[in-house]
């Protein structure tokens, strides 16, 4: 297969659409409307019982930034170990220092956990302060692909930085777009950028079978709708995928 179109799910639901859809490889998470953090080891289990494809876990232990505490870090590292004791085939990390830099330190010790495995660097990539710097970095930890949207919103607005890593990595590293990835922007990216590689989430609302709904009660973030659940799109995906073979073949 001269492409890949990985897919990111938080559900066992989700995980076998994409795998009927074509997908590649999934990205397991858990809380996708947040961005993503680690997925329990049973939502794990269970993905695994029901696809074949190649699985990597998202390694974050809570929403927000990139630069961790050290019981942060210290999670990071047995989640890693768990994963790959649990048979997972790769983990997507990223650990920041206050400067936008890569922690070049932590993530040595990272990838001295992750023998055996495939390991993404996440969209912390995104929000180093030199790009270039952060892709030679990742070269030299052994880091086999980047996920990142050229440091914008969405690949289509950071297409100009992609194509320019494509070019910069050479074949050392894989590059893997993402940010608003669906058939559409495939086919508006893909000369530009250069990359077979592509991220998606493919995800639509589906509403809840509570048939009694209690108002008012929000159970986290105002504004965030329980009633409605995140789902990935046989559709969607299946359409990135016939767009990327059409790039491809």
């Amino acid at each position: 297969m001269n492409y890949l179109l990985e897919v990111c799910v938080d559900s066992v639901e989700s995980a076998i659409i994409a795998q009927r859809a074509g997908a590649s490889r999934l990205e397991l998470c858990g809380n996708l409307m947040i961005g993503g953090t680690t997925p329990t080891l049973a939502l794990f289990r269970e993905v695994q019982k029901h696809v074949s494809i190649p699985i990597h876990i998202l390694i974050r232990p809570r929403f927000g930034d990139f630069l961790y505490t050290d019981a942060e870090f210290e999670i990071i590292k047995q989640e890693i170990i768990q994963f790959r004791q649990a048979g997972a085939n790769g983990v997507v990390i990223g650990i920041l220092n206050p400067d936008g830099t890569l922690d070049m330190l932590r993530m040595r010790q990272l990838m001295q956990l992750t023998a055996g495995m495939s390991v993404t660097l996440h969209r912390a990539f995104d929000l180093t302060q030199n790009a270039f710097q952060a892709l030679e970095q990742a070269c030299q930890l052994g880091i086999n692909t980047i996920l990142t949207s050229g440091q914008q919103s969405s690949c289509q607005k950071g297409k100009k930085l992609l194509a320019d890593l494509v070019q910069k990595a050479n074949g050392r590293i894989h590059i893997l777009a993402a940010g608003g990835v669906c058939a559409n922007v495939i086919d508006d990216v893909f000369d530009t950028i250069g990359t077979s590689f592509y991220h998606m989430s493919g995800k639509t609302e589906l509403d809840s079978g509570m048939n009694f709904r209690r108002q008012g009660v929000p159970m986290g973030l105002d504004g965030i709708n329980e009633y409605t659940i995140w789902r990935a799109d046989e559709t969607a995906i299946r359409q990135a995928v016939n767009t990327l073979i059409g790039h491809t073949s």
